[in-house]
């Protein structure tokens, strides 16, 4: 009878161990081939060559993931930096457009200063405040009234030519009627033969008409329409409208003719309210020296005498 206590020597776990006993000394045997020769390093190097794809492969998920981030991180910075140079383009641009509104506004500035050098008128600065440009009236009004000396019927111009005249001075406004109103008119002439006329309003801002032209009068495409003084509202030799047109009437007796305006009617900020000046008053010693120049004769000295009331 066999002892259970005492396995046979060639048991099936004896074998186990014997296997791994030979395991042991093969890897030993290789470790010492390995540190003594460099036999297995190109082993080495194939399995590693056939381990990099299955390496690349395992490790996809990621590196897709970390590019994932990185792309939606760039993108997102992208975004804040192209707001970032919307915004600071748009405030440069809305600086530029102040620098080119300040510009023109000088430049127009700077028209009004000549045109009231070139005419021999006093001409007082008025600002724009509200424009009504209705089909039956073309109103301005303007920020200038009585208090600051404006008058009714007073010429107003810009730097170009003629606007029209004060309608109504309020204190501190007046109200301007337009020259393309349809109840206005105004003599002009011609500034290269002299003829004169009626240039009546039409309720268009860029169209005047010179209606009853004879037909024998010399007005041509291209002539000049000045102020002609008559009247006494306007002074003479303001640039008024540039003649566009001229036509026969409905009864083929006279000719119309058309102007365009010269003013800028709805441009700009500024008007010139124009009247004569005045002569200075002399100093009290320059008068004196004045009468002493030119004394009174005898003959009118004793008329004087004999008129003055006893």
């Amino acid at each position: 009878m066999r002892n259970s206590e005492n396995p046979a020597l060639f048991s099936e776990q004896s074998s186990g161990t014997l296997r791994l006993i030979g395991y042991l000394a093969i890897a030993a045997a290789l470790m010492a081939v390995d540190h003594r020769s460099d036999v297995l390093a190109g082993i080495q190097r194939r399995i590693a060559g056939l381990a990099g794809p299955a390496y690349w492969l395992a490790t996809a998920p990621v590196r897709l993931g970390r590019a994932g981030r990185d792309a939606v991180a760039e993108r997102a910075g992208l975004v804040r930096e192209n707001a970032e140079l919307r915004k600071q383009l748009l405030l440069a641009q809305a600086g530029i457009s102040q620098i080119d509104s300040m510009s023109e506004e000088n430049n127009r500035l700077r028209a009004l200063l000549e045109a009231r050098n070139r005419l021999s008128l006093h001409a007082q600065l008025a600002g724009l405040l509200e424009v009504d440009l209705d089909p039956y009236r073309h109103r301005l009004l303007i920020d200038q009234g009585s208090e600051q000396g404006v008058r009714r019927g007073q010429a107003v111009m810009d730097a170009h030519g003629l606007v029209g005249q004060v309608l109504e001075p309020l204190a501190n406004r007046a109200e301007v009627i337009m020259i393309t109103d349809p109840g206005h008119a105004i003599p002009v002439r011609v500034a290269r033969n002299g003829l004169r006329a009626i240039a009546y309003g039409t309720g268009e801002v860029d169209r005047l008409e010179l209606p009853h032209i004879p037909f024998s009068a010399d007005i041509v495409v291209g002539d000049q329409l000045l102020t002609s003084g008559l009247g006494g509202h306007f002074p003479g030799g303001i640039p008024v409208a540039e003649i566009r047109e001229v036509r026969g009437d409905d009864s083929a007796t006279f000719a119309i003719a058309e102007a365009t305006p010269l003013a800028g009617l709805t441009r700009g900020n500024q008007v010139l309210l124009l009247s004569y000046q005045k002569e200075p008053a002399l100093p009290p010693s320059e008068a004196a020296a004045s009468a002493q120049a030119s004394p009174v004769p005898a003959e009118a000295a004793a008329a004087t005498t004999a008129e003055a009331p006893q």
